[in-house]
């Protein structure tokens, strides 16, 4: 089943989405809860850097050389598996990300979402991308892993988000109605996917990177702050 949406922000959330109606909230980590500027920093700046010095090349050459390598590789996940970039380019890829720790941070109002979806009585599930290295690190610093009834990694069944497939098998493993399923994700590929499986609620993130400008006329429903999703005394606090 093709889901067809139209790009029609979301002002008010107790407004626009019927709880009643939804008994799974699936969340994606990267970009959704988690500010993308750290991972867009590394992969754009802080990589580049790196390896253009092992190399002999300054940031420009090794830009121009490095990111189409990786840029061949997305929605594969090979764009997101520590241990095939670390063999590709000779250099131990989680402890650079380590040395870039202090810019994990959650999005705005990220963990009320949390609360507040918990105290529903909703089943909370994080769905990520990330390799199972990076994952551990990004849940002891920003300590999230205590709001969800599962945390699956895509590395965990073989296939990334944005294949159709993963989807059956996230199913499998976890078994959920897809008709009362919302996922929040930042990815415009991986919407379309889930929306190919199936599943019914489906949000996307207008802003993922705070240091880059809000995204416009999106695929998907989408929302600017997590605050449009919560009551307004919570949203205030």
């Amino acid at each position: 089943m093709v889901r067809v949406f139209y790009p029609t922000p979301i002002a008010r959330g107790v407004d626009v989405i019927d709880w009643e109606a939804i008994d799974t909230v699936l969340f994606d980590m990267d970009g959704t809860l988690l500010d993308l500027h750290y991972d867009n920093y590394f992969w754009h700046e802080y990589l580049p850097e790196k390896w253009g010095a092992r190399q002999g090349m300054d940031l420009i050459a090794a830009k121009a050389e490095l990111l189409p390598r990786l840029q061949q590789r997305k929605g594969t996940l090979s764009w997101y598996c520590l241990d095939y970039w670390s063999t590709e380019l000779g250099l131990d890829i989680l402890e650079l990300k380590r040395d870039l720790d202090h810019l994990i941070q959650l999005r705005p109002q990220a963990e009320a979402l949390l609360r507040h979806v918990g105290d529903l009585g909703k089943r909370r599930i994080m769905v990520t991308n990330s390799h199972q290295k990076l994952l551990e690190v990004k849940l002891a610093r920003t300590g999230i892993g205590v709001h969800f009834d599962a945390v699956i990694s895509a590395h965990e069944l073989g296939l990334p988000k944005e294949d159709t497939a993963f989807w059956g098998e996230l199913y499998a493993r976890l078994v959920f109605d897809s008709a009362r399923t919302l996922l929040l994700d930042d990815n415009q590929d991986v919407l379309r996917a889930a929306a190919r499986y199936g599943i019914r609620h489906l949000l996307a993130i207008q802003q993922p990177d705070s240091k880059a400008p809000p995204r416009v006329a999106l695929e998907f429903p989408s929302v600017g702050s997590f605050a449009a999703l919560l009551p307004a005394g919570v949203a205030q606090a």
